[in-house]
C-alpha cells in the first residue's frame, strides 16, 4: 500500500508539473504575442509638429494599402510625359528623359521608332502641341498588368486631331525609390495597342 501511494503521488506530481509547465509556456506565448502586437501598433503611431510646435498624433499605414494608387499615378505620369509634347526640341528631350526613368527598354524602343520615322521632326515642323487625357486605367494587381485608355489631342496650325490611345504593360516593383522614380515602380513590356483618329477639325486660317 505504501509503495502504491508513493507511485500515485509521483504520478500526480508529474502530472501537476507537466500541466504547470504547459500552462506557463502557453502564458509566455500569449504574453509575447500581445506584447509584439502592442509594440507594432505603437510603432505605427507617430507624432508630428504643426506650425505652432504642437504635437499631433499621426498614423502610419502599410505600403501595400496605397500601392494600387501609386501604380495608377505612375502609369498616368509616364503617359503624360511621353505623350505631352510641344514644338521645342529641348522640351521634347526633357519629357523623354523623365519618362525613361519610369519604364524599361520597351519605352526606349518606342521612342527610337518614333524618332526614326520622323515623328518628332514633324511635331517641330508643324508647330504641333500634343496633350493627353486619361480616360481610365485597368489594373490587374495579381499579374501586375495594366491597360491604359486615353485620348490624345494633336493641335496643329491647320487642324486639330483627336486620337484614341490604348496601351498595355506590366509593373515591376523596385527595391528603392529615387528622385527620378518616386513610386519605386518600373513599367515593363509596354506597347501601344491602338492609336487612331476619332476626330478631325479643320481650322480657318485667315
Amino acid at each position: 500500500m505504501i509503495i502504491k501511494n508513493i507511485e500515485a503521488k509521483i504520478r500526480l506530481a508529474t502530472f501537476i508539473a507537466g500541466a504547470s509547465l504547459t500552462a506557463a509556456l502557453l502564458m509566455v506565448v500569449a504574453v509575447s504575442f500581445f506584447a509584439y502586437k502592442q509594440v507594432g501598433n505603437a510603432r505605427k503611431s507617430v507624432y508630428i509638429l504643426d506650425a505652432n510646435n504642437v504635437p499631433m498624433s499621426a498614423r502610419q499605414t502599410d505600403v501595400e494599402v496605397n500601392r494600387p494608387v501609386e501604380y495608377r499615378t505612375h502609369i498616368n505620369l509616364f503617359h503624360s510625359l511621353f505623350f505631352t509634347l510641344a514644338p521645342d526640341d529641348k522640351f521634347i528631350e526633357y519629357q523623354m528623359k523623365k519618362a525613361m526613368y519610369l519604364i524599361d527598354e520597351s519605352g526606349a524602343l518606342q521612342y527610337n521608332n518614333l524618332r526614326e520615322k520622323g515623328f518628332f521632326n514633324s511635331v517641330l515642323s508643324s508647330s504641333s502641341v500634343l496633350t493627353i487625357q486619361t480616360d481610365s486605367i485597368h489594373l490587374d494587381l495579381v499579374n501586375k498588368y495594366f491597360r491604359y485608355y486615353g485620348k490624345q489631342t494633336i493641335d496643329r496650325r491647320s487642324s486639330t486631331v483627336v486620337r484614341t490611345l490604348v496601351t498595355e504593360g506590366y509593373l515591376r516593383d523596385l527595391e528603392m525609390r529615387t528622385e527620378n522614380n518616386g513610386h519605386g515602380v518600373l513599367i515593363t513590356r509596354w506597347k501601344t495597342l491602338e492609336n487612331k483618329d476619332i476626330s478631325y477639325v479643320q481650322k480657318n486660317n485667315f
